[in-house]
């Protein structure tokens, strides 16, 4: 079984390298590798996770070279249970993506573009869940930069060329922070393994230790959008396409929370930044929602609350308890799946009405009621509402923050409690203007079979260009007008015939969000127990010593 470990970073990158040199030709066998390899990666994360909860952690040395020389990668509870659902969430976004790729009619960029880009992404986050040491956790980080910057600036419109730079010059920022912080590691320990670590900083001087650990901290706070290091994902995440952005907002911010997870618990622990870890959950949660309440733009109010509740998961965190630690896994694993699902819902509104400006849209209930109930459950599991996935991981970090007693984790129960009841408030609100109250004057437009905008004069929707989607502009767009919201950032045409694929899709990640309450008992059985396997220490570290 540990020959299965380095499976779910191989593949995609070698599957990356056939589609590249097929280039933008055999379009459908192209797309059925694409799927079938998603496919393959989530089949071997569900049998990492099984074999991790039966056995213990996994872990192999590529090349039989052992620490500290060689990379080792390790699949324990925490990594298996990561990537079994973030595979899940890549796969369903790649056939949302493809649905919207054949309904903008475009035979070949994504083809020979996004999907490439897509499958690099989904190795790095793989490579950062299985990363045994500091230096393969960097790579799998700088893997998925590169794949990043492509995907947000696909299409190379204005828009996205500007955002997709502030995310890079920030990510090339806590990237030469991170390397610092190796090489300082690896001069105060002799390397950088982290089953090694975590005997040998206990030894370290405690000023030399708590330095680390706050470089560390910095990285992975900026990485995960954690205030006051968030202030650049509201303008990145809402320029690219829906697809892009639902990945980026349900994944790449928790590799993040990942990292900090495994960091803390296994490097530092007893950890000396526990109170401004607090500090940082509490301003993460009631900034992040009060800026979503202050938002018009149904991505930038999403965007909001990413950063809100991101901080929920670095509350367990900061705890370093075993119920806050296991409600800090049960909360990953949920907002990954209904975090995305919210943003493939952005996309379906755009898609059918050209902007998700909230003030411009309305009746969604009425003429279109299955996109409103895509919004609706995963809306108010966000919210945490009984008897849904959120209210479970909610109730076990506020109940693990009274069993500690102290003011920090008083202050936030007191914080997690506002900011649930403040994100209802949030959802309503998107509720009522885009779905629950009759369309704005003029909103409404006669649905037409979806044209791209470079079809042949005299197509329906070529005679008048609305404005982009999101662009700010008071008049709204009918359904046929042309906006820009393409893969590519290229004009296409709305349309109330949504395609077939974006919705399937949308409707198996709500799906998965349920699926996680009807094993709300299993599930939090495996994050308890993979919470005491962080805290012990000690398998991880057998498992890769040997010892």
């Amino acid at each position: 079984m540990n020959a299965l470990v380095p499976l779910p970073v191989l593949l995609p990158l070698c599957v990356t390298g056939l589609k590249l040199a097929i280039g933008p030709r055999l379009q459908r066998f192209q797309r059925f590798i694409s799927l079938a390899v998603l496919g393959a990666v989530l089949v071997l994360s569900v049998l990492l996770m099984i074999a991790a909860d039966r056995h213990g952690p996994l872990s192999v040395h590529l090349g039989d070279f052992a620490p500290p020389i060689g990379i080792t990668l390790v699949a324990d509870r925490l990594a298996g249970l990561m990537l079994t659902v973030s595979s899940a969430v890549t796969l369903l976004v790649h056939v949302y993506s493809l649905g919207q790729g054949m309904a903008d009619r475009d035979d070949q960029t994504p083809v020979g573009v996004f999907h490439p880009a897509y499958l690099i992404l989904v190795a790095g986050v793989s490579c950062t869940f299985l990363a045994g040491d500091l230096v393969n956790l960097y790579v799998g980080f700088e893997i998925m930069l590169v794949a990043s910057f492509v995907l947000l600036t696909i299409g190379g419109t204005a828009t996205r060329i500007r955002a997709g730079s502030t995310y890079v010059i920030i990510s090339l920022f806590s990237s030469v922070l991170f390397l610092v912080a190796i090489a300082m590691t690896y001069a105060f320990a002799g390397t950088v393994n982290f089953a090694q670590l975590a005997g040998r900083l206990q030894e370290a001087p405690d000023g030399a230790r708590t330095l680390l650990e706050a470089m560390l901290l910095t990285v992975f706070a900026i990485k995960a959008a954690v205030f006051p290091l968030a202030a650049w994902l509201p303008d990145s995440y809402p320029t690219a396409p829906a697809p892009v952005t639902a990945v980026f907002a349900g994944l790449l911010t928790k590799v993040g929370v990942y990292s900090m997870l495994r960091t803390q618990t296994l490097l530092f622990p007893g950890h000396r930044l526990g109170d401004l870890l607090m500090l940082a959950a509490l301003a993460s949660m009631v900034v992040g929602i009060l800026g979503a309440v202050a938002q018009t733009d149904l991505k930038r109010v999403l965007s909001f609350t990413l950063i809100s509740h991101i901080g929920y998961m670095v509350f367990g965190i900061a705890l370093a308890g075993r119920g806050s630690i296991s409600g800090a896994i049960v909360y990953v694993a949920h907002h990954i799946t209904v975090q995305t699902t919210l943003f493939l819902v952005a996309g379906l509104v755009e898609r059918r009405d050209g902007t998700t400006e909230l003030t411009r849209l309305g009746g969604l209930a009425k003429s279109a009621p299955l996109v409103a109930v895509l919004f609706f459950v995963p809306a108010m599991n966000l919210a945490g509402i009984p008897p849904l996935s959120g209210f479970i991981g909610k109730v076990g970090l506020m109940r693990a923050g009274i069993d500690n007693g102290g003011g920090w984790a008083w202050a936030l129960v007191a914080g997690s409690a506002a900011t649930s009841l403040l994100t209802l408030y949030v959802m309503a609100k998107v509720w009522n203007l885009a779905f629950w109250r009759d369309a704005p004057p003029g909103a409404e437009g006669e649905g037409v079979v979806l044209e791209s905008a470079g079809d042949e004069p005299g197509d329906e929707g070529d005679d008048e260009e609305a404005p982009a989607a999101g662009s700010g502009s008071g008049r709204p767009v009918p359904a046929g007008a042309v906006v820009s919201a393409g893969l590519l950032g290229q004009s296409i045409t709305t349309t109330k015939r949504l395609p077939w694929p974006m919705l399937l899709a949308t409707g198996a990640a709500v799906a998965l969000g349920l699926l996680y309450t009807v094993l709300g008992g299993p599930l939090t059985t495996f994050t308890e127990a993979a919470a005491a396997e962080l805290l012990a220490r000690t398998p991880y570290i057998e498992a890769v010593l040997g010892r």
